[in-house]
C-alpha cells in the first residue's frame, strides 16, 4: 500500500466511529490517505478526528472556501481506490441511481479509481429487495461490494448489516490495488508447527510461529491465486478471503494436504512439520516420579517426498523449505535432491532477525539447476512477494515446455 492513493468515504451511519480505525491502518501501510464525508457523517465523528489520523484536510462540504473548485472530480481521478465505510442505505441507493447531491456522491460519479461499497445497516434494511437490487446493479457495473458481518447491531437486533470489520476491508483493498498475475492458479500452502502428543497436556513441537507462511497465503491471495492455507497451531488469524484448514499433528497434515492436492497447481510447504511423535500418547496426564523418562519416537510420514513420489499431476510445483542452524546450503541442496523438488528456500534460524518468531526473514533461493539467490533481509510479506515471483517464473517456464 505504500504510495498508494486512497479515499475513505464515510456516510452517516453508527458505524462511522470504525472508520477511524481504517483510516489508521492504512496511513500505517504508508497509503496516501484522504477521507471525505456526508453532511450527517459528522453528526457521529467530527472532520477533525480523521484530520488528525490521515495528516489530511477532509472534505464534507461541496462549497466550502478552504477546497479547490474541482475537488469532487479531480479528487476522484487521480486517487487509485475510494472505500466507501460505511455505506449506507441511502448512499447506495444515491451511487446505483447516479445522484449526485453533495461531495461524496459526486465524487463517486467522476471517479475513475476502483470503488469498494462497505454496506452497513440494520437487518431488515440490508435485505429489502431494493436495497439488494441497488447492490446488484453496482456490482453489475464492476463495483465491489463487500458482504457485511454478521451479529448483534447497534439496534439490538442480530443479523447481516454490520460493517466489515476494519483489518478485512483492508484486506479487500490490498487485493483490489495489487496486481493479479497468479489469476487462475490454484496454491496450497502450510503453515506453522504440528504438535505430537504425550498426553492430553503436553506436546511435542518447535518454535515455528506460522508467520511465513501465512505471509504466503495472504500474498499470493492479493495476487488473484486461489489459495487454501493447511496451518498447524498458531496465534495468528487467517488471512481473509482464503480456504482454511486448521490441524495439529503431521499425520493430520499430510491427510489435509493430500485432500487437497488434486486441484492444486503449487504447493508451498512452509510448515515445520515434527519429524518424530511419541510411539504412544498417554491416555492421562503422565505424573512426575522417576529422575528421568524414557521417550520411544518413531518417524511421522515425509509428506514432501510422498507428494513428489505421487505426481499423478505432471505440473504440480513443489516448493520446500529449508530451516537450518548450520550448513544451509549443504542441507538444502540435499533436501532439494531427495525430495525432488521445483525449489528450496533456505533460511539460517539461528538469527535473531530471522527464522521463527520474527517479522523479518533473510532466506536463499536454491533452483533444480544449482543457482543460488541471496534475498536480503525484508518483511515476511516482502520476502513472501519475491517468493511468488519466483514460483511465478518457474510455472510459466513449465507450462511453455
Amino acid at each position: 500500500m505504500r504510495g498508494k492513493k486512497v479515499v475513505v468515504g464515510v456516510s452517516g451511519g453508527i458505524a462511522a466511529y470504525k472508520a477511524a480505525e481504517l483510516v489508521r491502518l492504512l496511513v500505517r501501510a504508508e497509503a496516501h490517505t484522504t477521507v471525505a464525508m456526508t453532511r450527517n457523517a459528522t453528526r457521529f465523528v467530527t472532520p477533525l478526528t480523521f484530520e488528525a489520523l490521515s495528516g489530511h484536510r477532509v472534505i464534507w462540504d461541496m462549497w466550502a472556501d478552504a477546497g479547490a473548485p474541482m475537488d469532487h472530480i479531480t479528487l476522484g481521478q487521480t486517487s487509485e481506490l475510494i472505500i466507501i465505510a460505511p455505506a449506507t442505505a441511502n448512499f447506495i441507493a444515491k451511487a446505483a441511481c447516479g445522484v449526485g447531491d453533495d461531495f461524496l456522491s459526486t465524487l463517486i460519479l467522476a471517479a475513475t479509481a476502483k470503488i469498494l461499497i462497505c454496506p452497513s445497516m440494520n437487518s431488515q434494511m440490508f435485505n429489502h429487495p431494493a436495497v439488494q437490487e441497488n447492490l446488484n446493479r453496482l456490482r453489475q457495473r464492476k463495483i465491489a461490494v463487500m458482504e457485511p458481518g454478521h451479529g448483534q447491531l447497534a439496534c439490538r437486533t442480530d443479523g447481516p448489516g454490520r460493517l466489515p470489520e476494519p483489518a478485512d476491508i483492508m484486506e479487500l483493498a490490498h487485493v483490489l490495488l495489487s496486481k493479479h498475475d497468479l489469476s487462475g492458479l490454484r496454491i496450497l500452502v502450510t503453515a506453522g508447527p504440528t504438535q505430537e502428543p504425550l498426553d492430553p497436556v503436553r506436546y511435542i513441537g518447535n518454535r515455528s510461529s506460522g508467520k511465513m507462511g501465512y505471509a504466503l497465503a495472504e500474498t499470493a491471495r492479493r495476487r488473484g491465486a486461489a489459495v487454501t492455507l493447511i496451518s498447524g497451531p498458531t496465534n495468528l488469524i487467517p488471512p481473509f478471503g482464503i480456504e482454511y484448514r486448521e490441524i495439529k499433528t503431521a499425520e493430520q497434515m499430510r491427510d489435509a494436504v493430500f485432500a487437497h492436492r488434486p486441484e492444486s497447481d503449487i504447493i508451498i510447504k512452509a510448515a515445520a512439520v515434527s519429524d518424530y511423535r511419541p510411539r504412544a500418547s498417554a491416555a492421562h496426564k503422565i505424573k512426575k516420579g522417576k529422575d528421568s523418562l524414557n521417550l520411544e519416537l518413531v518417524k511421522n510420514p515425509d509428506i514432501l517426498s510422498e507428494l513428489a513420489s505421487k505426481k499423478a499431476m505432471p505440473r504440480c510445483l513443489l516448493v520446500g523449505f529449508a530451516a537450518e542452524t548450520e550448513d544451509l546450503l549443504t542441507h538444502a541442496k540435499k533436501k532439494m535432491k531427495s525430495k525432488a523438488l521445483d525449489m528450496i528456500v533456505a533460511n539460517d534460524v539461528s538469527g535473531e532477525d530471522a527464522g521463527f518468531e520474527t517479522d523479518t526473514n533473510r532466506v536463499k533461493i536454491v533452483y533444480k539447476d544449482g543457482q543460488v539467490e541471496d534475498v536480503p533481509l525484508m518483511t515476511k510479506t516482502e520476502v513472501a512477494d519475491v517468493l511468488l515471483d519466483r514460483i511465478k517464473t518457474i510455472w510459466e517456464s513449465r507450462v511453455d515446455a
